[in-house]
């Protein structure tokens, strides 16, 4: 932990800081419908004539029941579209031009997989982004969703926000104008401006077919044999049949990545082009690029607390919000770039220099601190892109970003995911103050009753069920490739991981987390583009986005129709430091309860294992 980490860990928290108003400003203007932002001469006449065609009244409101039903029927549209298109890609027009890497349709499962994974802002990858998807899939079926997916994370978040401010009525907006501004004032606009700065980073841009070229120094490893089907091939006792292979060419990846890098980021989607994500030189070049990433791909949901405390009158409780989220941020960074420093001592005893700390899986341009603000934050905020490889991470440095996705992902969180995740866990938080006080729970000046806390309740429990119930079902299932076993030499089906003991359990449980949370990010040791595995993971991605999202819409349909009532003596002040800590409480206690149990048995048992000299 050196001082270039401690002076780039500042300025970040400087820039977070600084961008967080403004964007807070920006954000209540986009989501009010008739707020005024500076695009309005050029965007405000194309809002109108997408209203006309699709026939919108944009001043007819809807209850939460008519919104979540508009919401509903959306995805499933946009899902059926982009699995169809990821199941016609080589059948599509225009191959030459947009499929020039001659890419095969997509599997039922996988593609089944993917639209699930992209239409939740999860963005989870079972496949090789370069040497699956066209450059049609890549900037059409995928680059859609990744513009619908936020919006509909901030037209939750907007509802949320408009059941606590306003007050006796029934109606909480328009979903259908809520996206639509979401995506032509905020998305669209920032996207354009931020694919120039990719692209003038380094970051490709055309429908070049991929480049071929020749190594200067070839050289010849080890391959197993396949046969004219393009099966594995192996001897009679079941071993993998070997040949020699040269290599001594590349193939450099080319086609429309600057723009699905611009949306990717800024929506908190994290889904890369390519496979290495950002740890691709193409996708994160230069160190410019990576710092401005971990700021872009949070900004939206910092500015998401001003636009609270704007909205319901309170900037003081908007700001209190925001301490909250970075005072649990940065306990994560430091304990994660802390173990990363402190490295493996298995590998200081064959010779690794100690002072070079863990730097597997990590690119030496970046560095282990940048590596653990980049992990920290992209899962603390669910974006789930990477700049190193988790699986190489310590068992604790590993630990940190399976529990930033297991506190809900709260810690500024997803655009518009973070805002409502957070206000569920308020409206736990002032009714435990309630109780502890002896009145009834008030939470800026709206009671807190059954109701809400079942709803809330209901929200907690099925991300834990998630979590817990599929990672126990994939620890004893075999959904991953078959494998040989290396006594008997029997072809044996596995559960996927590469890894046996605790390391095994937590690639399985970081896989469920994800998908639970809505991160996409993952430890690359699981073989998951298996059947079992798309099918479970798809289907545990739609509950994590659905099953919790439509009780916090339930939740602002319910407190819109109170009445406020000015606060008095008794009332539980939400902008102050007791609040702050109780809200932290909350949040990790939640968090620490449901999980703890499982990452004892992975993770941390891995690190005294670790320290004993065992290695998996």
């Amino acid at each position: 932990m050196n001082a270039s980490g401690w002076i780039q860990f500042t300025l970040y928290f400087l820039v977070l800081l600084a961008v967080t108003k403004p964007i807070g400003l920006y954000l209540h203007a986009v989501l009010d419908p008739e707020g005024k932002t500076i695009l309005d001469p050029v965007i405000k006449p194309i809002e109108r004539l997408t209203y006309w065609a699709g026939g919108i009244n944009p001043k007819k409101e809807q209850d939460w029941r008519r919104y979540a039903g508009s919401l509903l029927i959306f995805s499933v549209v946009t899902m059926l579209f982009t699995y169809t298109l990821l199941r016609l890609q080589d059948k599509l027009p225009l191959q030459g031009l947009l499929n020039p890497q001659k890419m095969t349709a997509l599997t039922p499962d996988l593609a089944f997989n993917t639209a699930a994974s992209f239409l939740t802002n999860t963005n989870w990858q079972a496949y090789t982004g370069e040497a699956t998807m066209s450059y049609f899939s890549q900037m059409v079926a995928l680059v859609i969703q990744n513009f619908f997916s936020p919006a509909v994370g901030l037209c939750v978040a907007a509802v949320f926000v408009r059941g606590i401010a306003r007050k006796e009525t029934t109606v909480l907006g328009n979903f259908w104008v809520d996206l639509t501004r979401s995506v032509y004032y905020l998305l669209l606009p920032v996207s354009l401006a931020a694919a120039m700065i990719f692209l003038w980073t380094g970051t490709p841009q055309n429908f070049k077919p991929y480049d071929t070229v020749k190594f200067l120094d070839p050289f010849t490893t080890q391959v197993q044999k396949v046969d004219a089907n393009n099966n594995p091939v192996v001897d009679a006792k079941g071993q993998p049949v070997m040949v020699n292979q040269t290599v001594d060419t590349q193939t450099i990846v080319e086609g429309p990545m600057a723009s699905q890098m611009a949306i990717k980021m800024l929506g908190t989607n994290g889904g890369g082009y390519v496979n290495a994500n950002a740890a691709h030189p193409f996708e994160n070049g230069t160190p410019f690029c990576n710092f401005f990433q971990m700021i872009y791909f949070i900004g939206i949901a910092a500015g998401m607390t001003y636009y609270l405390g704007l909205s319901v009158g309170n900037k003081k409780h908007g700001w209190a919000v925001w301490i909250a989220m970075f005072v649990m941020l940065v306990p994560m960074i430091l304990v994660c770039w802390h173990y990363e420093a402190a490295g493996n001592p298995i590998h200081y005893a064959v010779g690794v220099d100690p002072a070079d700390g863990n730097m597997e899986g990590k690119e030496v341009r970046f560095g282990i601190f940048n590596s653990a603000l980049f992990a920290s934050t992209t899962t603390a905020t669910g974006c789930g892109a990477v700049n190193s490889m988790h699986d190489s991470f310590t068992p604790i440095g590993g630990l940190i970003p399976i529990f930033n996705i297991e506190l809900g992902e709260v810690v500024f969180g997803g655009v518009g995911a973070g805002l409502y995740g957070i206000l569920v866990y308020i409206a736990v938080t002032v009714f435990i103050a309630g109780l502890m006080i002896g009145r009834t729970p008030e939470y800026l000046g709206k009671k807190v009753q059954s109701y809400e806390v079942k709803m809330a309740s209901f929200y907690l429990l099925i991300f834990a069920g998630i979590i817990l119930g599929f990672s126990a079902w994939g620890a004893l299932s075999n959904w991953g490739p078959t494998s040989t076993d290396p006594v008997t030499h029997a072809v044996v089906p596995s559960n996927g991981t590469n890894n046996n003991g605790p390391h095994g359990l937590t690639e399985i449980l970081y896989a469920f987390s994800e998908a639970a949370g809505n991160n996409g990010s993952a430890f690359a040791g699981l073989s998951a583009n298996a059947p079992g595995y798309n099918t479970t993971l798809g289907i545990a991605i739609l509950f994590g986005r659905f099953a919790m999202l439509i009780p916090c819409l339930a939740i602002a349909g319910s407190l819109v129709k109170k009445k406020i009532s000015p606060p008095g003596p008794g009332s539980f002040p939400v902008h102050s430091v007791t609040f702050v800590v109780a809200l932290i409480g909350v949040v990790v206690l939640v968090g620490a309860l449901n999980f703890l149990p499982v990452l004892a048995l992975g993770p941390i048992v891995e690190h005294f294992l670790m320290l004993a000299g065992k290695m998996f």
